[in-house]
């Protein structure tokens, strides 16, 4: 003989939905009172129909326990503390700040005068006598004053310094570079009443400014005054900004003149 819980489950497997033993069966429930036929008057209830009644109490117990073990789990606390515990390493893990891509720039250290000039290299190689930028910043010196014949002083500043390498190369790398970098050429040289920073890069990394400042007077730590200007290549591109560059030269002119006469 099988017990109750077998029984039921190869009953539920047929698709039988009420059944009634022809005798009675060992360890097995008591039968709902609806699932039960009605007794014919003329026959006698069987003897052992009583050992059903007898065995209720028995036979409910050990089929009513494990109901509430299989429906209510009762292992319920580790679950909840590892739920707990597991968004504090989520919190307390932050995404690690992600490494700016190095800047590209070139740039050339001149000396016109009593000015030294940080110009931007369009084509990232040293001028010649007859690029256009080249001339465009004759034409400016001789606007301002100033030997249009430049003097080039070290060797261009160019942007990444490494092609490969973990070396930070990023922006701010780049700023105290060319900082230093001038600083130190400016050191060797005779006194300069200011330092003409001639497009973005040489504005951003050098005056620690950007496009607003175009045709503004800078103060830099370790540098002194500075004037920022848009760069040749934009000005070849955008003649109207040229207007601006003048009425700004004509109020800095004073400057480097004066500067001039004192070396003389």
């Amino acid at each position: 003989m099988i017990d109750e819980l077998r029984r039921r489950a190869y009953l539920s497997a047929m698709q039988v939905v009420s059944w009634l033993p022809r005798q009675v069966l060992p360890f097995a429930a008591p039968a709902r009172p609806e699932w039960l036929p009605p007794a014919p008057v003329e026959l006698a209830p069987e003897p052992q129909t009583r050992p059903v009644a007898q065995s209720t109490p028995a036979a409910a117990a050990p089929i009513e326990a494990p109901r509430p073990r299989v429906e209510v789990p009762r292992p319920q606390a580790t679950p909840r503390a590892a739920s707990v515990a597991e968004p504090a390493p989520s919190e307390a893990a932050e995404p690690a700040p992600k490494a700016l891509p190095p800047p590209r720039f070139s740039l050339q250290l001149l000396r016109a005068g009593s000015c030294a000039l940080l110009v931007e290299l369009p084509t990232g190689e040293a001028f010649t006598r007859r690029d256009p930028a080249y001339l465009l910043l004759k034409d400016l010196l001789r606007a301002a004053g100033l030997p249009d014949a430049p003097q080039v002083i070290g060797e261009p500043v160019r942007w990444p310094l490494l092609a490969r390498g973990s070396l930070d190369q990023g922006p701010h790398a780049a700023l105290e570079y060319v900082q230093s970098y001038v600083a130190a050429q400016l050191e060797q040289q005779e006194r300069c009443a200011c330092l003409w920073l001639l497009g973005l890069p040489a504005v951003r990394y050098a005056g620690e400014a950007d496009e607003a400042a175009y045709n503004r007077e800078l103060q830099i730590d370790g540098l002194g005054a500075a004037w920022a200007l848009p760069g040749l290549e934009l000005l070849m591109d955008e003649p109207q900004r040229k207007a601006e560059l003048w009425q700004s030269m004509r109020r800095l002119m004073p400057r480097w003149h004066t500067a001039a006469v004192e070396n003389h």
